[in-house]
């Protein structure tokens, strides 16, 4: 769209404090009740208003009986504009509300329910919004286009993942959309929507980015190395024992930090997301089992300093295995229109693995891993092992 170009040019000129002066504006740049028809030009100057993403305005207000009246405005050229409202913040599996303006004129609004991210998984006149007997309305007011709808919300969660996307490109005369230029999450209250200020939280997709790098650095990345290094560099004692302690610790707090951020994340959002955040409750949950059982080592001329290695090692390797398994969950539910984390850490994983089977064989055949020819079965431990 050339107008939102325009305002992109437009925050470089005079800066993002001032850009952001530009977008408050636009609450107050039109009266809604000129132009909009009954019942929404009635309560339009009540309704509270956040402006969004780039020229996204959100104007809301919620009657007694939870019956939300939303109306979204945006700069419009050509196209689509569309706002969905999504339980985990993911585009698939949401519900959006869209609205354009024909070639020839016509204004047009539809529900669509977004089943996967192909051009034909996005079906139009579905989805799971509980519209109201009031029809949508979609209308363009100079150069802002305006969507208008009542929608009852089953269940009433005080803060919602809002998608908002847009295209260039026409929907085809059947309706089905084409690609967004672009699209972003963000994270409403809409606690306050009774007339009391409302504020915007941050995105989701940032927050959801920040969790996923730390996450895969700790659990992908750094844990598995340390495990590595553990098994394949006995013959280095204690070199190895220095490296193991050393990349398990920070792993541990990479793990704990993802954890972390997981956990405010889903306070902000609620996702329906059990598989995830069970299995993540898990993982630090054994970690610090592990961490636990550092400092409770026995002595490894006693008895139970053999039970403690089994102990050990296969609480560790339990850990990494539910680790890479809840990395993969957390990019198809996070990330599945993007193909950079499936790549990223498809090549991570790659390397691991292979790194593991190339070591092994060596280790076999008694080249490394052991100070000696003996190589013992997968199940003994070396005395001093502290390995995962």
């Amino acid at each position: 769209m050339r107008t939102l170009l325009g305002f992109y040019i437009l925050c470089l000129l005079l800066g993002q404090d001032l850009a952001d002066d530009v977008t408050q504006n636009l609450c107050f740049a039109n009266r809604l009740s000129d132009f909009l028809p009954p019942p929404y030009s009635n309560i339009s100057d009540s309704m509270l208003c956040t402006p969004l993403w780039n020229t996204f305005v959100l104007r809301y207000s919620e009657n007694r009986e939870n019956v939300m009246t939303i109306i979204l405005s945006a700069l419009y050229t050509t196209g689509w504009v569309g706002v969905g409202f999504s339980r985990d913040g993911r585009m698939v599996g949401s519900s959006a509300m869209v609205g354009w303006i024909s070639k020839k004129g016509h204004a047009k609004i539809k529900q669509y329910y977004l089943q996967g991210t192909e051009r034909d998984q996005v079906v139009p006149d579905q989805g799971e919004l509980q519209l109201q007997k009031v029809p949508p309305v979609v209308a363009l007011h100079g150069a802002m286009i305006y969507l208008a709808f009542q929608v009852k919300f089953t269940v009433k969660v005080p803060r919602r993942a809002v998608i908002l996307a847009f295209s260039s490109a026409y929907p085809s005369k059947l309706g089905r959309l084409s690609k967004h230029d672009d699209k972003i999450t963000v994270i409403v209250d809409f606690s306050k929507a009774n007339g009391v200020t409302s504020s915007i939280q941050t995105t989701a997709s940032s927050e959801k980015t920040r969790h996923g790098v730390i996450a895969i650095l700790g659990w992908g990345f750094l844990l598995p190395l340390g495990a590595i290094l553990a098994r394949y560099l006995r013959h280095r004692d204690p070199l190895w024992y220095y490296l193991h302690i050393c990349i398990q610790f920070t792993g541990f707090i990479f793990g704990l930090a993802a954890v972390i951020l997981g956990i405010q994340l889903y306070n902000r959002i609620q996702p329906d997301i059990p598989a995830h955040r069970g299995i993540g409750i898990f993982l630090l949950i054994l970690s610090i089992l592990q961490v636990l059982a550092f400092f409770a080592r026995p002595h490894k001329d006693t008895k139970m300093r053999r039970y403690w290695s089994w102990y050990h090692h296969w609480i560790g390797r339990v850990s990494l295995s539910f680790g890479a398994v809840n990395i993969v969950l957390g990019i198809r539910m996070a990330n599945s229109e993007e193909d950079g984390w499936r790549i990223g850490y498809g090549f991570v994983l790659s390397v691991t693995l292979l790194a593991f089977l190339v070591l092994e064989i060596f280790r076999i055949r008694g080249s490394i891993g052991s100070p000696s020819s003996h190589t013992p079965p997968s199940f003994e431990t070396h005395p001093s092992s502290t390995s995962v």
